[in-house]
């Protein structure tokens, strides 16, 4: 492979093998991802549990707890990428593992050990190669053609989405008229000429080293800061960073003795995923709070450039942390908007309803990648520059800002629909199309453009593990998904539901919508303090 820049002010060539790769793997992932709820929800692995809300809920569980893996393991593929292996061998390595995956679902349709062994394979690959795709795409430019990164993060996601439209409009077609088999198949083999794409490109592409055990790692920065000792001055920051870990043990060990000893030391609801990811996050809020209120004690040990990329970092997981909010909206599209979905009228008998494609309520989550095809080039070619004329300066930060709440705005929507449906009207599948159309905004605001936003804000060096906690803000989507469902499982909690008059479903979609506000009034206030850097690679 070669080790040479990319030429200067020209697109890099190699960014086709990229692409190509990116647009069949994201058919593979959504391809079998938009049918997961409903062929669970009719499949024999959820056969001892009565049709309706019960079972209703446990796949909507299973859906976010893959969900919560396969945007966790991109902390291993970072870490392995950055510390071993490079990002190239990492992202084919795991490509076979996700492949592996795909054949497990295919074959074991009736057999949940061997199903569930094929999600958490998909989990574990789709997540290793996550957050080095994007930062490998990076790598390919330099300062001299800087300027046609952009472009390629937009085509980048434009291009995920194309591969999604496909998927999302095909594989419950394949489920319906074909049978799981072929269904999950299908995303398998595409998975394989993913890999295949991916590795004709070897010897072309730009390849950063990995940094081996870098002394002035992230990791070894606040093991310093925290260690060190300061005349007359006590150790605040390790004190806090160690009752992190005090904590999150605690939960690990009480989930532990409520499974195995029936004693009621920890929520009922509250699974081993559930309980992992809230340990996780109270280990990285109070281990990042520790690091700051000491990490100026770092200096002398490692250069100031390290000690400032650290501080960088830390302030870039803040941003995320406020991110969380929209992924659990966003990854609800696939669970409670199919689910509700089901219950209402497909429109067969318009004449402007294409019967002869759209057959299933799942199939509506095409609209979603659809829209971003073309919303993306409206945004960069009409509103953004016609904003900028009228005196709005648009920013990253003020996108995602505003994304997150556009977000909220679709979730209101969506609650007024299970409203007239829990009435008793019949109301067509088409007025789903309304609340896609809000969440897609968002989604394009968020998302597209933090692809950009982690890659020139993560130091060189932690670039791999700074795109690999980008991704985790999805675990944590999706863990306040599982925490909410847990909690309506609650007598207490459904009664006073009960007493506002609105249905479950109607009143969590009201409930995230409020979620989703205020996370854009915190976002709102910290991005205006935030200092933005440049850390693309110089020529």
């Amino acid at each position: 492979m070669s080790t040479t820049t990319a030429g200067q002010g020209r697109m890099p060539r190699q960014i086709a093998y990229i692409i190509g790769n990116e647009a069949c793997e994201r058919f593979s992932f959504y391809g079998m991802r938009n049918i997961l709820v409903p062929f669970l929800v009719s499949s024999a692995l959820l056969g001892y549990l009565p049709a309706g809300p019960e079972r209703d809920g446990a796949a909507k569980d299973i859906f976010h707890m893959f969900v919560i893996g396969v945007y966790f393991f991109p902390l291993l593929g970072g870490w392995l990428a950055d510390r071993f292996f490079g990002k190239y061998h990492t992202i084919l390595w795991f490509s076979l593992v996700y492949c592996a995956g795909h054949a497990c679902l295919a074959l074991f349709e009736n057999n949940a050990t061997g199903f569930y062994t094929g999600l958490f394979l998909i989990a574990l690959g789709s997540g290793g190669i996550k957050p080095l795709v994007v930062s490998f795409c990076g790598d390919q430019f330099d300062q001299g053609n800087k300027d046609k990164a952009k472009v390629v993060f937009d085509a980048f996601y434009w291009i995920i989405n194309f591969g999604s439209f496909f998927a999302s409009l095909l594989s419950p077609l394949f489920l319906r008229h074909f049978g799981p088999a072929v269904a999950f198949g299908i995303p398998g083999a595409l998975m394989f000429v993913a890999t295949f794409v991916f590795w004709l490109g070897r010897r072309r592409y730009v390849n950063v080293p990995a940094a081996g055990r870098d002394p002035h790692a992230f990791f070894e920065v606040v093991k310093t800061a925290l260690r060190a000792r300061r005349p007359g001055q006590g150790r605040p920051g390790l004190f806090v960073a160690l009752a992190g870990v005090a904590v999150a043990a605690a939960m690990l060990l009480l989930w532990a003795l409520s499974a195995t000893t029936g004693l009621r030391a920890w929520p009922a609801g509250f699974n081993f995923v559930i309980t992992a990811c809230l340990a996780l996050g109270v280990v990285i809020a109070l281990g990042g709070w520790g690091a700051s209120l000491q990490l100026e004690r770092a200096r002398g040990v490692h250069p100031d450039l390290a000690v400032d990329g650290v501080r960088a970092v830390l302030r870039i997981i803040i941003v995320f942390a406020l991110v969380t909010p929209f992924w659990s909206l966003f990854d609800q599209k696939a669970s409670t908007w199919i689910i509700q979905g089901r219950e209402m009228v497909i429109p067969h008998d318009a004449p402007w309803w294409p019967s002869w494609l759209v057959q299933d309520a799942a199939q509506m989550q095409a609209l979603n990648p659809m829209l971003v095809m073309l919303l993306i080039p409206f945004n960069n070619l009409v509103l953004f520059p016609l904003l900028e004329r009228l005196g709005f300066r648009i920013t990253p930060l003020r996108k995602m800002g505003w994304g997150i709440a556009i977000s909220g705005a679709s979730w209101i929507v969506a609650a007024v629909l299970q409203l007239q449906i829990d009435g008793g009207a019949p109301v067509s599948l088409a007025w789903q199309g309304l609340p896609y159309l809000l969440l897609t905004f968002g989604e394009i605001l968020v998302s597209a453009t933090a692809l950009e936003f982690a890659y020139s804000q993560a130091p060189h060096a932690m670039k791999g593990v700074i795109m690999a906690f980008w991704y985790l803000t999805s675990t944590f989507g999706s863990l306040w998904v599982l925490l909410t469902n847990a909690a309506v499982r609650n007598e207490a909690v459904i009664g006073r539901i009960a007493g506002t008059g609105l249905s479950e479903n109607a009143f969590l979609m009201f409930f995230f919508a409020g979620f989703a506000f205020l996370a854009a009034l915190a976002f709102a206030a910290y991005a205006r303090r935030y200092p933005m850097q440049d850390n693309y690679r110089k020529a």
